[in-house]
């Protein structure tokens, strides 16, 4: 990496247009909800600011974040990898390999001591002094605990990172910690899913290099951008919910018909994640989409509350969502409800039509005349 280097230097570099550059800074801006104004922000911090040197580790995880991150189309992962951020270490796709991967991060760690990003794929067992995750020849929990130590910002990717996922699952023989209860004096960025949605991992990395600070987080540090809304919230399926009509069976007529999913276990309305808007694969599709009920991979200790093909016993929500059973009642007595309120309006009109008949005020009444 060129110390002071852009993003947009090195793209230029490239063959890089302009046009395809601002088409890129748009995207980017979209994801992040910035507004009209956000595609010059987006693209002035890329033009100016040097690019941002990254250290990814990985802990005890599947690498499936880096699988999803990799397939990112808007941007092309490959494109942010050797233009937006300087990934300098990455010991699953890096070329680099044995003593010399390793003197990498040690190199990073001095250059650049407070200046880089620490992206971690991963927890970090802690039982048995580490042993469960050996990172060129230490535990990797020294590894992160020597990385993080000068971080200028940690970015957990994944529900490994952000929670434990499967292998926090109790009984948790490797006490597998998230990074976040590791770290104190550095800021964490918490990025679940499993895996994260590749944009949401990459519009994670552009507001940091656009704004030179964290997104605006929530209590459980995920950004708010992504994470504010349940899964529910923005299904195409939520109708169905609202309207008492359920799969009850796979494969039944509710299933082909494409109704909710909620009696066969989807976690959609206890889920906070963007699937549902941003989608996968490009926006082609998402789990619910597929025909499958949401697992609530984005939350907290998910993997413990199955099985995934139960619906959540005695969900406490607010209005008509209190419970699946009655929302059917709720919607029917809605409707008998209206009908009342119809016909008593109906009624309540030709009574008041008929006193000012009576009354002689009518519709070729002198008063409505004059009016007119």
């Amino acid at each position: 990496m060129e110390k002071g280097e852009t993003f947009f230097e090195a793209i230029r570099q490239r063959g890089v247009s302009r046009r395809d550059f601002l088409g890129f800074c748009g995207l980017m801006a979209t994801y992040m909800g910035l507004g009209p104004d956000g595609v010059g922000l987006v693209a002035k911090a890329l033009e100016t600011k040097p690019r941002i040197p990254v250290l990814w580790l990985h802990g005890l995880e599947c690498t499936c974040c880096s699988e999803s991150f990799l397939r990112s189309g808007h941007p092309l992962a490959s494109d942010i990898i050797m233009t937006m951020i300087s990934l300098d270490y990455d010991d699953t796709i890096m070329a680099a390999a044995g003593h010399q991967a390793e003197q990498i991060v040690e190199d990073i760690m001095r250059d650049y001591k407070g200046n880089y990003l620490l992206a971690v794929e991963g927890n970090v067992p802690l039982a048995g002094d580490g042993m469960a995750c050996i990172v060129g020849g230490r535990p990797f929990k020294d590894q992160f605990a020597a990385a993080a130590r000068h971080a200028k910002a940690i970015i957990a990717w994944g529900t490994c990172a952000t929670s434990g996922c499967v292998q926090a699952a109790k009984p948790n023989p490797t006490k597998a910690t998230p990074i976040h209860k590791l770290v104190s004096h550095v800021p964490v960025v918490n990025v679940p899913g499993c895996p994260p949605i590749a944009e949401v991992m990459t519009g994670v990395i552009t507001y940091m290099l656009t704004y030179d600070r964290l997104p605006e987080l929530d209590r459980l540090l995920r950004p708010k951008m992504f994470y504010s809304q349940r899964v529910h919230d923005k299904c195409y399926r939520r109708a169905h919910f609202d309207a008492g009509q359920f799969v009850e069976s796979w494969d039944d007529e509710g299933a082909r018909q494409g109704w909710c999913l909620y009696k066969m276990g989807c976690r959609g309305p206890t889920t906070y994640n963007a699937c549902a808007s941003i989608g996968w694969n490009e926006g082609t599709s998402f789990p619910i989409k597929s025909g499958h009920g949401c697992i609530g991979c984005s939350e907290e200790g998910f993997w413990d509350r199955g099985p995934f093909y139960e619906r959540l016993p005695n969900m406490m929500q607010w209005g008509v969502e209190s419970n699946a059973d009655k929302v059917g009642l709720a919607a029917a007595a809605a409707l008998g409800g209206g009908i009342a309120v119809q016909a008593g309006a109906t009624l309540l009109k030709r009574i008041v039509t008929g006193r000012k008949l009576d009354a002689g005020v009518g519709q070729n009444s002198p008063d409505k005349e004059e009016n007119t």
